[in-house]
C-alpha cells in the first residue's frame, strides 16, 4: 500500500463527499487528485532550507492523533488547513485547484474546498511517521524531503494498476509543474 493509500484509508470518503455536496466516487476522485499535489507543493517547499524550515515548524505544532483511528471531518480545522495551502502554493493556489479540477471535468471549486480539508490531515499524517508512528512503513532517515518524496514514490507505483484512473503521482506533478512550490518561505 503506497503512503497516498494510507492518508486515503484515514479518510472517510462518504463523510467527505457529504460535506462537499458530491457522490463518493467524485470525492474519493478529487482526494487522489489534490493528495500528490499538495505533498509535492510541500516537497518543493521543503526542497529550500527555509520552507524545510516552516514545514518542520508546522508539524510540531499538528499532532498525529487526526489520523490515528480514522480522521472525523468535525475536527479538520479548515482555517488551518487555508493558512496551510497559502504556505504551500502562495500566490498559485488558485492556479493549482484549476488545473487539479480540469482532471476532474472542470471542477476546480471542488478543489478549492478540499485542499483546506486535506491539507491538515496530510500534516498530521507526517507528523505520525516523522515521530517513528505504529504504521510508519518505512524507515526514512534523510528527514522530511526523503519522506515527501517516499509518499509521491510510492504513490507513482501504487496508483497504475487501478481501474482506469493511471494518473500516477509523476504525471499530476509535472501537469502542475512550476505552480508546485509557489509558497516557498
Amino acid at each position: 500500500m503506497s503512503s497516498i493509500d494510507d492518508i486515503m484509508a484515514n479518510i472517510p470518503i462518504s463523510a467527505l463527499a457529504g460535506q462537499l455536496g458530491v457522490d463518493d466516487a467524485t470525492a474519493e476522485a478529487a482526494v487522489r487528485e489534490a493528495l500528490p499535489a499538495l505533498v509535492g507543493g510541500m516537497q518543493a517547499n521543503a526542497a529550500d532550507p527555509d520552507g524545510e524550515a516552516s514545514l518542520a515548524g508546522a508539524l510540531n505544532n499538528h499532532s498525529p492523533k487526526l489520523v490515528e483511528g480514522g480522521v472525523n471531518l468535525d475536527e479538520v480545522d479548515t482555517g488551518d488547513g487555508e493558512k496551510i495551502v497559502s504556505h504551500v502554493f502562495g500566490d498559485n493556489s488558485g492556479a493549482v485547484a484549476q488545473t487539479l479540477g480540469s482532471n476532474l471535468g472542470d471542477n476546480g471549486d471542488l478543489i478549492k474546498k478540499l485542499l483546506p480539508i486535506l491539507a491538515p490531515i496530510v500534516l498530521s499524517y507526517l507528523s505520525q511517521r516523522m515521530r517513528g508512528g505504529a504504521d510508519q512503513q518505512t524507515g526514512t532517515g534523510g528527514g522530511l524531503t526523503d519522506l515527501l518524496g517516499s509518499i509521491l514514490g510510492g504513490m507513482s507505483g501504487g496508483q497504475a494498476g487501478q481501474g482506469g484512473q493511471s494518473s500516477g503521482g509523476g504525471s499530476i506533478l509535472d501537469m502542475l509543474g512550476g505552480l508546485l512550490g509557489g509558497g516557498r518561505r
